[in-house]
């Protein structure tokens, strides 16, 4: 069965590259996000479409939490809310319970909010993708890289490696 669910937190760019290469998520579009609570409020993030027999969204949620600053309440959050952006009310309190198992992982309060989302505005068509487009500039070798290694380091059972290892050269 497919459902879709928005994350943001960091760089959409990033994040879209972290979970186009997961096993068992379809599609992922990039672009400014919004909630129900906040319709003026746009940040950035990703809406993605998943396979609920090949990835559970207890996992989508613990790899979304684990490669962003889900802690920090930098000065940056206007641009990058940490959030999860559910279609369902059924989908919110999930998301609340998966957030509450996964505390005890952190030192500091998580501070990602599930929110009903509202629309996505897609960057433009130059951008997305943009990652597997073009692995080889200077963003991503220096910033998406690295967390796609530390994503095969923490995560290896849920990653696509035939996506991944051609980007990664391996």
């Amino acid at each position: 069965m497919l459902e879709k669910v928005g994350l943001g937190g960091s760089c959409y760019w990033c994040t879209e590259a972290i979970f186009s290469s997961l096993i068992g998520v379809k599609n992922v579009q990039q672009g400014w996000l919004n909630s129900f609570d906040d319709q003026e409020w746009f940040s950035e993030g990703v809406l993605l479409q998943f396979d609920t027999q090949l990835i559970k969204l207890d996992d989508l949620i613990e790899i979304h939490l684990k490669t962003h600053s889900a802690t920090s309440n930098h000065s940056r959050r206007g641009k990058y809310r940490s959030a999860v952006y559910c279609e369902s009310i059924a989908q919110i309190e999930a998301t609340k319970s998966i957030i509450a198992r996964l505390q005890g992982d952190f030192g500091k309060a998580i501070i990602t909010q599930p929110l009903l989302l509202n629309e996505l505005k897609l960057s433009p068509e130059q951008y997305q993708n943009y990652y597997y487009s073009d692995p080889s500039k200077p963003f991503c070798q220096n910033q998406i890289t690295p967390k796609l290694l530390k994503l095969i380091e923490q995560f290896n059972d849920k990653v696509d490696h035939k996506i991944i290892n051609k980007a990664l050269d391996k």
